[in-house]
């Protein structure tokens, strides 16, 4: 459970205990720092290079140039290394090496699409050493001339036995694999001493006939600088070279092999690039033989001869032959020239087999754990098959197979120098990760960053990023191109995919210090009208209840303004606060899942008013702050309590009262889910609200399901100037740049209505009439007391003619807009306090009676047109 503390996950004490448990009786290996992470680095990065390529890689670029490439690689995996080591100790490490790293530092979209490249590029190393190790046989053979077939497929031969070999001690389990990586390590160790033991030992004419001449002074000075050939340069010998230097990551791939990871993988990965690092530096300068010799001991130097500064001839032989036809020894020619200059040939060779066995293990061991680890995870929903692990440790048997498989159809190749820069720009884009991992976690400045590696700094990790992006592209640009294609490719994939973890990224952390950054930045900007745009309110309750009015909301928000789902709870405090503290993380999944746009919140209140008082003032932060509120009809009004009705007349006045907008939706429906057909949208603009009667509707026609509609505008007006009022209406729409089909002006809206609309509405508010002037003053006095909500005839005689316009609005929104997709109508306004509840009421239901999906709508800020301006 200190383990799921320290990575801020769930303390699942009873799960973790049990989890320890079962891996006691099961038995279950863990390594420490030098078997499991030094041994494995150094033997990975003393590979087949060390002691069958270096000696070309001197010849080529020279003493100076090759001692540069040696420390250009190092720079890279010493920077990459700190990186690791800081992020390994950033919580507790569990399997997959360095896609858990990136993963759990950038997110599943970086770690799973560099988690594949770095298993692939795994896969591709393990034919590496292993074709390595084959060209060394094959060399071999050729001395005692048991060539099989030819050359290239003997490699191809060997390298097929070497790797089955290889996958069944891997499949036998870490247990064997860790003992076999110690005993090549002693004969890796022994062959190195040996080598530098046979610098010394004076040579013979045999070896001086194949350019050894011991240390030389004269030697040292001619290779020294580059001699390219082949149409090699520093960068395509430094791409040859690289794959190297990509071991430092074998013990962090096995990270959940490791008893303490954060402790073992900074140590044993640090002390692993130092040793090999010296060793590589001495074997460089080490130079004793020169770049082409013969073989041929008659090949001696006759008197009178010029040596024009050739070493070789200085020291007695003669190999000018060699700048005009082919030899087979030196430097340049001879990749077996470390066996040569040996104390004793065979310790060498066993050296190399060593190397290249023991990298290749490593590999094959690597890449199926970094893949089980990516597919255990899900990222990839395809590749969960090769999850399953087997046996005590967990091993990923259907990895090691996939491995076998791709590295037999590299070995195929049999070329050593065209695999090994196809690997480099992998394992580059993974070290580029690992240290913009480490970069991007402390720009963040997440709280959680707190690595116990304190040798890091952000800056020399960006760098490191940066380098290893340069680097990939002066080895190879196409092949870099490739790399970042199928990076990016995975990456757009599982962003698409979205799979369903949280694993507390820096870059969440980085989204939370820019979100709030620019909300800092924007509340230091004053409010202009140019910059209006609805941010809204919408009073849902539950999102999943009230899908109608989330998705008007919705319609009009996305991608244009603030959108916040708000529920109000009721009742008892307790209960309440509970209830809603239980449900907000659901309820704004459902959002994310449904792909709306929008927050969810809530309140605990006393009333429902109260609660939406609450949330018109607090909700919101600086000028992400909502200034329209949503709210749908409240179509049982009729059998509701009188309490209800008053507060729900109540919560439109509040929200003029915090100058607040409203936006009302009359009867739900799923109109705002389909694509709409060619139609109209009716503006029935009344009022001058700033135009935001105009606005919210103009939104909607530049929304994908909305676009083949049309807005046609209703507005009143004197009959006898109908031309002028339409050219005005015009001329007004056109400088806002609002595209209209048609202006109609109503001329007749003041007159009375006919007498059925009048006596439906009559029966309507009936039973919410007071009938005072029937009654005695006494009765009438007492029922205004226990009845204030009701009707009186006075506020009824008073607001007749109103009452008139909201009914004689209906039948002309009847007679013209019966057939509109959309209608979007003023809001009528009643006074807080003289105008009663019901009657309002009442006004709403008559206006909207028959007709089809409608919007009432009532701005309060001047001029929001002037966001289109």
């Amino acid at each position: 459970s200190v383990e799921r503390v320290a990575n801020g996950e769930s303390t699942a004490g009873d799960e973790t205990t049990a989890s320890k448990e079962e891996e006691n009786k099961t038995g279950l290996v863990k390594f420490g720092w030098v078997k499991g992470v030094l041994v494995r680095c150094m033997l990975n990065i003393w590979g087949v290079m060390l002691f069958i390529r270096l000696s070309w890689i001197v010849g080529q670029a020279g003493i100076g140039l090759g001692v540069i490439i040696i420390l250009l690689a190092t720079m890279v995996t010493s920077i990459t290394g700190l990186s690791t080591s800081a992020i390994a100790t950033n919580g507790f490490v569990r399997g997959g090496g360095a896609y858990y790293l990136i993963s759990r530092s950038l997110g599943p979209e970086f770690g799973g699409s560099i988690g594949l490249i770095f298993a692939f590029a795994n896969a591709v190393a393990v034919a590496m050493y292993v074709v390595g190790f084959a060209e060394t046989v094959v060399e071999l053979l050729k001395e005692s001339d048991t060539i099989m077939v030819d050359e290239s497929n003997d490699i191809r031969i060997i390298g097929t036995i070497t790797v089955v070999c290889l996958l069944g001690i891997s499949v036998a389990g870490m247990e064997w694999e860790a003992k076999a990586q110690v005993i090549l390590l002693v004969v890796l160790l022994i062959a190195i001493a040996n080598f530098f033991i046979g610098t010394v030992i004076p040579t013979n004419n045999e070896k001086k006939a194949r350019g050894f001449f011991n240390y030389q002074a004269s030697i040292f000075a001619e290779n020294f600088g580059p001699d390219f050939r082949g149409g090699e340069g520093f960068f395509s010998v430094f791409a040859i070279f690289f794959p190297a230097a990509t071991g430092i990551l074998a013990g962090a791939n096995i990270s959940g092999d490791l008893k303490d990871p954060q402790g073992a993988i900074p140590k044993g990965t640090m002390l692993a690039i130092l040793i090999t690092t010296v060793a590589y530096i001495g074997v460089a300068i080490s130079s004793c033989v020169v770049r082409d010799a013969t073989g041929n001991i008659n090949d001696t130097v006759v008197s009178g001869m010029s040596c024009n500064g050739s070493s070789a001839c200085n020291l007695g032989y003669d190999f000018s032959r060699c700048r005009n036809q082919p030899c087979d020894y030196g430097l340049m020619n001879n990749f077996q020239v470390m066996s040569m200059v040996s104390g004793f040939g065979p310790l060498i060779t066993a050296g190399i087999f060593s190397a290249t066995l023991s990298s290749a293990l490593a590999s094959l061991v690597s890449a199926p754990k970094v893949f089980q680890a990516l597919c255990k995870d899900n990222v990839y929903k395809g590749l969960h098959f090769f999850a399953k692990g087997y046996g005590k440790n967990n091993e990923p048997i259907r990895g090691y197979v996939l491995t076998f498989v791709i590295a037999m159809a590299f070995i195929l190749i049999a070329e050593l120098n065209t695999i090994a820069p196809i690997i480099s720009n992998f394992f580059l884009a993974s070290y580029a990760l690992i240290n913009f991992s480490c970069f991007h976690a402390s720009y963040a400045k997440s709280p959680g960053w707190r690595p116990a590696f304190r040798y890091y700094n952000m800056w020399v990790s960006l760098f490191g990023a940066l380098l290893c992006c340069g680097v990939m592209f002066v080895i190879n640009w196409w092949a870099a191109l490739i790399t970042y294609a199928i990076e990016l490719f995975l990456y757009i994939y599982v962003t698409y995919k979205k799979p369903e973890v949280n694993w507390g990224s820096s870059t969440q952390a980085l989204y939370y210090i820019n979100a709030l950054d620019s909300a800092l930045a924007l509340t230091a900007v004053e409010d202009h009208v140019k910059n209006f745009r609805p941010q809204c309110i919408a009073l849902t309750g539950a999102p999943m209840i009230r899908p109608a009015l989330l998705d008007i909301t919705h319609t009009f928000t996305k991608n244009n303004g603030l959108c916040i789902c708000c529920e109000v709870y009721t009742g008892p405090r307790k209960l309440c606060v509970k209830e809603m503290n239980s449900g907000m993380a659901k309820k704004q999944a459902w959002l994310t899942k449904n792909k709306r746009k929008a927050f969810y919140a809530a309140v605990a209140a006393d009333s429902f008013r109260d609660g939406v008082k609450s949330l018109l003032q607090a909700s919101g932060l600086g000028r992400m702050k909502p200034n329209t509120l949503v709210i749908g009809f409240k179509k049982d009004w009729r059998n509701a309590a009188a309490s209800q009705v008053e507060n729900y007349v109540g919560v439109i006045h509040d929200a003029f009262d915090f100058d607040s907008q409203i936006i009302l939706h009359i009867y739900a429906s799923t109109q705002f889910k389909k694509k709409q057909g060619k139609g109209t949208i009716d503006i029935w603009w009344l009022f001058d609200d700033g135009g935001l009667t105009i606005l919210i509707p103009y939104i909607l026609t530049i929304r994908k399901k909305w676009k083949n509609c049309k807005l046609r505008i209703f507005t009143g007006g004197k009959a006898n100037r109908i031309e002028e009022e339409k050219l005005v209406m015009a001329s007004l729409l056109s400088k806002f740049r609002i595209k209209f089909a048609d202006i109609n002006i109503i001329c007749d809206i003041n007159m009375k209505p006919n007498k059925e609309s009048w006596k439906f509405f009559e029966e309507m508010i009936e039973p919410y009439r007071l009938h005072e002037s029937c009654k005695d003053i006494t009765t009438a006095e007492k029922l205004k007391r226990e009845t204030p909500w009701k009707i009186t005839d006075a506020e009824l005689e008073a607001f007749k003619e109103k009452s008139y316009r909201q009914v004689r609005l209906n039948e002309l929104l009847q007679e013209h807009s019966r057939a509109a997709n959309l209608i979007v109508l003023s809001l009528p306004v009643a006074r807080k306090g003289v105008v009663s509840d019901y009657l309002y009421m009442a006004w709403l239901e008559i206006l909207s009676k028959n007709l089809p999906p409608t919007l009432m709508v009532r701005g309060n800020h001047k001029n929001v047109l002037t966001f289109y301006s």
